[in-house]
């Protein structure tokens, strides 16, 4: 049977000479990351600036220096994403955390859902999270589309819930390894609000978990959070360099949704017949891949059919014990009279 494919994804055995590189690239990432100081992070353009010089390839977790009072007094901390629809771009997750009685400090501030927040606002109002560093601090997780798609695509599904999941509980043991005070969780939801309760309130058994639909326009913990992930998203995808020889369009890619013309025209226009797309795209979502199938360049493999006689035994069976034929004696045995008297 000959099945066809588009192409989209090349694979090759590293040599010993490339995984040399890989690991200097690794060290290089690594020391850029402790380079940049928490406390130099006072506004939007610090986090342009980092992101300008760093690969897009791989995730990052930036955080801000933890106040005392964040590791003296019972804090609330709140979590939320932003940039989890979009087929280009990061995704981001975000906490942000204060002391409990310096919770309405943070809606004073102005502290509010980041959809409904202009760009500016949004700016602003990071910059006075970040000056308020002597009872706020923040931390976010910038989680690259390389990283989506080879979860999402692997043999074994790890779906965008899992990874959300998993960053937002790495980003609260963050919290909690370096030294905050936690007392109370709020989180936006991603699915069932119970089960993700449940399942949060099983891995911190020790503070009071709240999950909720729409806790961003809730709770400020979690308004704070929900801009800082934006804000960090926005200045990633400003100052985004394409390795893959790309230049930045003079119209821009638009929000990165699926459904807005701008994005998909970007994506019409930035596809390679044998690579596909740059790594600014998630090629796991379905309007990526819908290009892909109508313009990349199809390949060709031969395949086995598939058994459909039923006589394909489970993995299971070969770990299960079964009753053998018992085997014949080997002549050599026979001809000398030789009897086995164990068993092994």
């Amino acid at each position: 049977m000959v099945k066809k494919r588009r192409a989209a994804i090349v694979c090759f055995t590293p040599t010993p000479t490339t995984i040399v590189c890989l690991f200097i690239d690794f060290l290089e990432s690594l020391a850029n990351i402790l380079k940049m100081e928490d406390s130099s992070v006072s506004c939007a353009e610090h986090l342009g600036q980092y992101f300008s010089e760093r690969d897009n390839s791989s995730n990052v977790i930036l955080s801000s220096n933890v106040p005392d009072l964040c590791k003296t007094e019972k804090c609330c901390l709140g979590v939320d994403e932003a940039g989890r629809g979009p087929v280009l771009g990061p995704m981001v997750y975000g906490i942000a955390y204060c002391p409990l009685d310096k919770s309405d400090d943070l809606k004073k501030l102005g502290c509010a859902d980041s959809k409904v927040l202009t760009e500016e606002k949004r700016e602003e109002l990071f910059g006075k999270l970040c000056e308020g560093k002597d009872y706020v601090g923040w931390a976010v997780e910038v989680i690259s589309p390389n990283s989506i798609c080879n979860s999402m695509l692997r043999r074994q599904k790890y779906s965008l819930n899992q990874v959300s999941h998993d960053s937002a509980i790495g980003l609260i043991k963050k919290a909690v390894e370096d030294g905050v005070n936690i007392a109370e969780v709020f989180v936006d939801t991603v699915g069932p609000a119970d089960k993700y309760q449940e399942k949060l309130s099983k891995i911190f058994p020790e503070f009071k978990i709240t999950v909720a639909s729409k806790a961003d326009a809730t709770y400020p913990c979690v308004s704070a959070a929900s801009i800082c992930a934006k804000v960090a998203r926005d200045r990633a995808l400003q100052v985004w360099k394409f390795e893959d020889g790309i230049e930045n369009p003079a119209e821009g890619w638009g929000s990165g949704y699926p459904n807005d013309p701008v994005s998909k025209k970007f994506l019409q226009k930035n596809i390679d017949h044998v690579f596909g797309f740059p790594q600014m795209v998630r090629m796991s979502w379905s309007t990526a891949d819908k290009i892909l199938q109508e313009s990349a360049a199809p390949v060709e493999w031969e395949e086995e059919e598939d058994d459909t006689s039923g006589n394909t035994p489970s993995i299971s069976s070969y770990f299960s014990a079964t009753k053998s034929k018992k085997r014949a004696t080997h002549p050599y045995f026979r001809e000398r009279c030789l009897k086995s008297t164990v068993s092994i």
